[in-house]
């Protein structure tokens, strides 16, 4: 495997992002970073401007070529703001950068969704995102935390990203073009983004619940990283359109042995 192949993760700053983009390092792999700050690309993927900016520092960066993308960057707020990152943020990183695939060799992208994707959710803000809709998908989300429903917005944030993939990973602009597109869906990993959930006792107990990992219990962001290595890796050639899920056993127990 060439060591000059060209990778880009989005929240390389931390978490999952962070941990994959080191492995791909010191693997030998070339990685851009990108996050809101202290990466290769600074750019806010909650807002058309930075994605925008996005794009074009990476077509600067790569001069047109790039190998892999990895989409990490995500929030949990009960707060629009989730739905913006996590999936129109997702969503335009993957599609702005699918050109940038295209020249590359042996092209892959995946996606970071979540287990949680699988809970119950708000249809409108599913629907609206899946329509395009941002405006629409952002009021129905302070609709729901007007509800008293606020735990909702990232769950359903992330069910949008893992239906948008398999709607698209099959599409001529994909699967056509050679590209495999999938996600990855962790149940709870300790990262910064959940430090302050698992802190308090209470609060885990409940997470536990509805996220029951019978396997080795909460992940290390770094033992999710091998597997979006290998779905970006030339050796994933037939795997896309698939929600991998690295959750420990929560899909399982959740769901049985209907969804497979």
């Amino acid at each position: 495997m060439p060591s000059t192949r060209t990778y880009l993760v989005t929240g390389a700053a931390s978490g999952i992002g962070e941990a994959t983009a080191e492995r791909l390092r010191a693997e030998g792999r070339a990685v851009i970073g990108a996050d809101l700050a202290g990466a290769g690309i600074c750019a806010d993927l909650a807002t058309p401007e930075g994605r925008a900016e996005l794009v074009a520092r990476a077509r600067e960066l790569t001069g047109g070529h790039l190998d892999a993308v990895i989409a990490c960057a995500g929030v949990a707020h009960f707060d629009p703001l989730t739905v913006k990152v996590n999936y129109f943020g997702a969503v335009a990183t993957l599609e702005g950068l699918r050109p940038l695939l295209a020249e590359g060799a042996d092209p892959r992208a995946v996606v970071v969704s979540s287990a949680t994707a699988i809970h119950p959710h708000d249809p409108a803000i599913v629907d609206a995102a899946l329509a395009g809709d941002e405006s629409a998908a952002a009021a129905a989300a302070s609709a729901a935390l007007e509800r008293g429903e606020g735990h909702l917005i990232y769950g359903s944030s992330k069910r949008a990203v893992a239906r948008w993939v398999r709607r698209t990973a099959a599409t001529a602009d994909w699967a056509g073009a050679g590209i495999p597109l999938n996600a990855v869906a962790p149940a709870l990993v300790v990262t910064p983004m959940t430090e302050g959930v698992l802190a308090d006792a209470k609060t885990r107990r409940l997470m536990d619940a509805v996220l029951p990992m019978p396997l080795h219990g909460h992940a290390a962001a770094g033992q999710i990283a091998p597997l979006l290595a290998f779905l970006t890796s030339p050796e994933n050639t037939h795997v896309t359109g698939q929600i991998v899920f690295a959750d420990g056993g929560t899909d399982a127990v959740l769901r049985g042995e209907g969804a497979w």
